[in-house]
This record gives C-alpha cells, structure tokens and sequence, in this order.
C-alpha cells in the first residue's frame, strides 16, 4: 500500500484515498498506518462474541421485523470498539443485525470515516458493499474479455493483451452505458451483450455512400439493436 499509495498521491496529491476490504485486511499495522498517512478504509470486521452482544437489541428488532413482514430485516448500529490485546485505540464498528428465514446474520465492518459523513447504513451498504460490485467487474474482465490469457513467453506480449482486453472492457462498458440505456440489457454483463448484439449473423453490404446491415427477421433482438444504433447517433461527436 505505501507503494500504491505513493504513486497515487504523485499525479494526484489532494485525491482522497479510500481502501476496501474483506476481514483478511483488518489488521493493526495496516489500519495504524492508514491513520498515520491520511488514508481512509473500511474493512470487514470478524465476528466474535462481544461484537455479538453490541448488536443485540438491533438484532431483536430485525427479528420482530422479519416476524411481522416474513421478509429479511436489517437494523444498523454505529458504536466504537476496542479488542482486549491487538488494537492500540478504540475505532468504529458498524453493525449489521440482520435476520433472515434462516435466523441471525450478523455482520461488521470498522472504519475511520468521520461518523458525521456517514450513516451506518450508508456506509455499510454503499461503501462497504460497493467493493463487490468492483470485484463483480474485475472478474466480468477476467471471465469474459479474456483478461487471464497471460500464456505468451515474454512480459511485453503478455502486456499487451491486457491493454488489448482493458481496451475491449471500456468500448463494451461505453456500449453499457450509453447505447444500451432504456433498454433491458441496460445491467448486462459483458458476456451477454457480446452473445446477444454482437454475435449474431447478419447480412453485410458495402457501396460507395453506404453500409446496410441486414438482420434476420427472427433475430429477438432486433428492437433493441435499433435502439442502441439511434442511442449512438445522439451522442455529440467530440473533436
């Protein structure tokens, strides 16, 4: 991290900086050194009998909730915590007490966001669960734009075929985004809008003034093939 960091903080000195992560990066040095450096994070916090105990009215409120309505119940808490060993200072916790079909669902996450920035349930929700979406598109590039295709024998090439699929990330992430709003593919993976808009057979016709693309008529997806070509056409060009 101070590697990251300080490279960051070279072309970008006033960014703030925010660190996400599971409950493998809750440890003391790492957050002491965040605090030190201006960093902020938030981290997935294990669960233990204590943190347990903090939560407990929340969590008989989630399950008098989920009694009445059958539907999972959330209720957040914000308090400030302090292991009995490993940590040199108290910080802030928050607290999911959730109670699902299956019972208890406890969850937590510390942090060193000012407590007048964020909710518990903005934070937890937004900030905190935010990184799945992240790792959602990491993996989207990995899966389906062959991000993982590393085999050639020497650095450079195998470089270049992650900037050729990073490249292909941002054109079909530009399609999501812009072509595609309004429609039903709107939240698509990369994977099905390939399948769906792409790779389909087509007729293709070239002449001097123009270019006629014939779709098959049982193409299913036709309406939306159009409304991503008029999408397109709106956009303003930038030169």
């Amino acid at each position: 991290m101070q590697r990251l960091v300080a490279r960051v903080r070279q072309s970008w000195p006033q960014v703030r900086i925010v660190l996400r992560g599971d409950s493998g990066f809750c440890r003391e040095d790492l957050m002491n050194w965040c605090k030190d450096n201006q960093v902020f994070y938030v981290f997935g916090l294990a669960k233990n009998d204590r943190l347990k105990a903090e939560i407990a009215g929340e969590m008989a409120q989630a399950q008098a909730q989920f009694e009445q309505t059958q539907r999972a119940a959330r209720v957040f808490k914000s308090f400030w915590y302090q292991t009995r060993v490993s940590w040199r200072c108290a910080r802030r916790v928050i607290g999911k007490a959730e109670y699902l079909e299956k019972g208890e669902n406890p969850r937590f996450v510390v942090t060193n966001l000012p407590t007048a920035e964020q909710d518990a349930q903005t934070l937890y929700e937004h900030t905190y669960c935010g990184r799945g979406d992240m790792e959602n598109r990491i993996k989207e590039q990995q899966l389906y734009l062959f991000a993982d295709r590393t085999s050639a024998a020497t650095l450079r090439a195998n470089q270049l075929r992650l900037w050729l699929s990073s490249v292909a990330y941002l054109l079909l992430h530009a399609l999501r985004r812009l072509g595609l709003k309004g429609t039903d593919l709107a939240q698509a993976q990369c994977h099905t809008i390939r399948l769906k808009l792409l790779k389909i057979g087509a007729l293709l016709r070239v002449s001097a003034r123009r270019v006629w693309l014939a779709l098959a008529e049982g193409c299913p997806y036709q309406e939306v093939f159009a409304r991503v070509y008029w999408n397109l056409q709106a956009i303003p060009l930038r030169c």
